[in-house]
């Protein structure tokens, strides 16, 4: 007799998994595609936004030098330093010199006037690209004669062309050309603050500089010969920040450019991973229901020697093949997308991006689609392990998925550091990670316990006393393969997600809003020259306006602080000051009393300076907390080159959302008020030809003054909020396409469980009206139950979002709400009414036999 033992453990036979996966499929496959397309929205949506970014980045870097248009350029908000001057001329060997300002200009064909951004330019800049303009001449003519080029958007907003005029301050100058695109400048900045290109050599006919006019000083430079631009401005840095100039070369535009759009692109990225969770929410479920349904088979499986962790390689095998096809649907899906995308973000980019596919993209596409659904779909996986040959005798799968099973939680714990690391990646800082992980988890576990309590009081409450219909509706909230978590989960996720978009971008319109109540300020008129402050106040008045506002303003640098210098906090990091609360130059006030927009939350008030010592000053408290600075620091300015030592007597609370000035720094009367400074008045225009004709009038008597009209500005400002939010709801929608997809792949893949519920209920004398009224009852709960969560999760995430993240007043806009609320009902109806179309339309035995 042979005692030998014998060796049960065999070898994994990879060969056959994949044929007896590849077998098993067979009749599901219709069915397994239903997972594929809940993740395909999802993936076409990270690849559309990879590849986008890829191709940004390459576009940058190959137009980097049309952005800034010069070797290097150097600026400052101040005239240049004397002893600074032999630097300044020395540097390049071509060089151009630019004046930038904000100043009202006159149409007088059209008797327009609006504020735009002047440029008086000398030399040949731009060295690289060109101010593009029609005709194309214009773009250089124009700096020999008294000419202008006029930003398009002028042109056509007052109706005027080219040998058409403008009048800027003193001087009329004759339109050569309309401005298409300047070096680095946006349609959205165009809208914003259009632009006006005159010649250097008339800027002082103009009148517009003036002592404590705010003029921008730009200096351009190309380098004939081979230089390494960036060891030369590593080398001038010291000097030139000792002069408060600042500088920019290509290598340091092309990276700026590249962080403010790596931002955008990853906030996105975020938007179509919300999508692929969503799906894979959906793939999670769908698996669920469909291992439910094998359990007969893998337990027969089990009876002819199949191992449990052979069956579990079977069906793992199945989802990375579902993940793998679905990835690669959803990457040429994005490919074809990114070709939307550069048509959306024209208004934002300063560059012509290209539309080339990026196998990069798509190769990350396709590794995070089968990374994501292999975790996802593991979570049912792992239960087939525990099914046995025992299971042929007892369908029970209650038993098997366990939800003390350990390594249920471990399949938790990846998934979760998944979303964190992939957080992390895009927004490159761990704490708003986290925040961003602990909002999805919590938003999954409230949509998740409702719907798990809704089951639970369907169970309690139904009676036996309430109609068929109803009994039979409700019952199917909670038996078995019911949807009920599911849908709550995948449709309340999306709607919370895109209402809460839409409830953010209406508080931020509201926020830039101008009221129309007489004693609203919605006209601002600044660069008052001290001796103008009388006469533009009289003149306001005599055309029946009222002078809301009279402000003194004044321009101080920051020197010390309790004795501590930049330079100083430079050196030592044990010092708790920023250091670019050295660096900005403030503009502040005086006065001896509080507007109705402050309050006092630390110190003490001073209006009127004492006669020795330290001058008390107010200052914002946000701007306190951020530079670490309290009450009682000792600050010293600089006020046009005379020393102020201040201490802070106390932080105020500031309503920034008012329309009037607001400011971070407060002085008490008695100290600035023989300082240079300038004025700012604030007025009320009931009309739009009321504004025309003050303007006019304005502009003709002050030509220095400029004029910010508040109303015209709220029309920008909605323009670009919503065309914010078209390019996030655009996005959005791959998030509602993906709940779409999910809702009937999670209702079509329990369909066969139905069709046999319904069969019963036919064969038991049930009428195609109960039966239709049956779906109706159970759909229609799940959808308004799904959609009224969603909202008030939004409703919650809005209100966290605008207290704690934009510190905006927060409301709720009910119109969105009550749309998705009723379309959202209207389409899990439908769905289910579609799904059920075969039980209503054939009789019983048919069904039955498969016909």
């Amino acid at each position: 007799m042979d005692n030998t033992p014998i060796n049960y453990k065999r070898k994994l036979n990879i060969p056959w998994l994949f044929q007896m996966a590849w077998r098993d499929s067979r009749r599901n496959r219709s069915r397994l595609f239903l997972f594929v397309s809940s993740i395909v929205f999802g993936i076409a949506a990270l690849v559309a936004i990879y590849t986008f970014g890829v191709n940004l980045d390459k576009d940058v870097n190959a137009q980097a030098a049309t952005l800034i248009g010069a070797d290097l350029t150097i600026n400052s908000g101040k005239p240049v330093d004397p002893k600074m001057k032999p630097l300044i001329d020395s540097l390049g060997d071509r060089r151009s010199e630019e004046r930038v300002f904000m100043s009202m200009t006159y149409f007088p064909k059209s008797k327009g006037t609006r504020l735009v951004q002047v440029h008086a330019l000398q030399g040949d800049f731009p060295y690289y690209g060109s101010l593009e303009t029609t005709p194309a001449i214009a773009g250089k003519g124009f700096r020999n004669s008294k000419e202008a080029l006029v930003d398009q958007t002028l042109m056509l907003q007052f109706n005027v062309h080219v040998n058409d005029s403008i009048k800027v301050g003193k001087v009329t100058f004759l339109i050569a050309g309309t401005l298409n695109k300047a070096p680095g400048q946006t349609n959205v900045a165009s809208g914003i603050a259009p632009m006006v290109y005159i010649p250097l050599q008339y800027l002082e006919q103009t009148g517009l500089s003036q002592r404590g006019s705010r003029i921008g000083y730009n200096f351009y430079y190309k380098f004939d010969h081979p230089v390494d631009v960036e060891a030369l401005t590593k080398k001038l840095d010291p000097r030139l920040e000792k002069a408060g100039l600042n500088y920019d070369t290509i290598q340091s535009r092309k990276e700026s450019t590249g962080r403010a759009f790596d931002g955008l692109t990853n906030f996105l990225s975020l938007v179509g991973f919300i999508a692929l969770l969503l799906g894979c929410v959906g793939v999670a479920s769908a698996i669920h229901i469909y291992v439910r349904e094998k359990i007969a088979s893998i337990a027969i499986m089990r009876c002819l020697g199949v191992k449990a962790y052979e069956a579990f390689f079977i069906y793992l095998i199945q989802i990375v093949g579902i993940g793998l096809i679905g990835s690669i649907v959803g990457s040429v899906l994005g490919t074809f997308v990114q070709h939307v995308l550069p048509i959306i973000f024209k208004d934002f980019l300063p560059i012509a991006v290209s539309t080339d596919t990026s196998w990069w993209a798509i190769g990350q596409g396709v590794i995070l689609g089968v990374i994501i659904s292999i975790l996802f779909a593991l979570l049912p996986l792992i239960a087939i392990r525990n099914i046995s040959p025992l299971n042929t005798l007892r369908m029970s799968y209650e038993n098997i998925n366990l939800l003390r099973d350990p390594l249920r939680w471990v399949v938790y714990t990846l998934i979760l550091l998944f979303i964190l690391v992939f957080t992390h990646i895009q927004l490159h800082n761990w704490l708003p990670s986290i925040f961003f992980t602990a909002g999805i988890l919590v938003a999954f576990l409230i949509l998740t316990l409702i719907a798990k309590l809704l089951m639970y009081l369907v169970k309690i409450f139904v009676k036996s006393t309430w109609t068929y219909p109803w009994r039979q509706g409700f019952a199917n909230l909670y038996r078995p393969n019911n949807q009920t978590i599911i849908l709550i989960v995948s449709i309340g996720l999306s709607t919370a997600f895109i209402c809460t978009l839409f409830f953010i971008q209406s508080m931020l319109v509201k926020q830039v809003a101008i009221t129309a109540s007489a004693n609203q300020a919605n006209m601002i008129l600044f660069d008052i020259q001290t001796k103008q402050e009388k006469p533009l106040a009289d003149l306001t008045r005599k055309q029946r306006l009222p002078v809301l506002q009279q402000v003194p303003i004044v321009s101080i640098k920051l020197e010390k602080v309790n004795g501590k210098t930049e330079a100083d906090v430079r050196k030592d990091t044990s010092i708790k000051l920023r250091e670019r609360v050295f660096s900005n130059e403030y503009r502040v006030t005086y006065r001896d009393t509080l507007t109705p927009t402050e309050r006092i939350l630390n110190g003490d008030w001073v209006g009127k300076a004492p006669a020795s010592g330290d001058v008390p000053i107010s200052v914002e408290d946000r701007f306190a907390k951020h530079n670490n600075l309290k009450v009682g620091d000792k600050l010293l300015f600089n006020v046009q080159g005379i020393p102020v030592n201040a201490k802070i007597a106390s932080t105020r609370q500031v309503n920034w959302s008012k329309m009037q000035t607001n400011f971070i720094i407060v002085f008490p009367k008695g100290v600035l008020d023989d300082a240079p400074q300038f004025h700012v008045l604030l007025t009320h225009v009931p009309s739009k030809p009321a504004s025309a004709a003050y303007q006019q009038k304005v502009v003709r008597a002050f030509p220095n003054v400029s004029i910010i009209d508040l109303g015209f500005v709220l029309s920008i400002l909605e323009s670009l909020v919503d065309s914010v939010g078209d390019i996030i709801h655009f996005m959005a929608m791959f998030c509602m396409a993906t709940a779409i997809v999910v809702l009937i792949a999670s209702v079509r893949i329990s369909k066969y469980q139905r069709l046999q519920e319904s069969v019963l209920l036919r064969t038991m004398g049930a009428s195609r009206k109960q039966i239709l009224a049956i779906t109706v009852i159970e759909y229609l709960f799940l959808g308004t139950l799904s959609a009224f969560t969603g909202i008030l999760i939004a409703i919650s995430g809005s209100w966290l979002l605008a207290k704690y993240s934009f510190d905006i007043p927060f409301s709720a806009s009910s119109l969105p709400a009550l749309l998705f609320f009723l379309s959202i009902a209207i389409l899990t109806i439908a769905i289910g009414l579609l799904n059920s179309r075969g039980t209503l339309t054939k009789p019983p035995l048919e069904i039955l036999r498969g016909e």
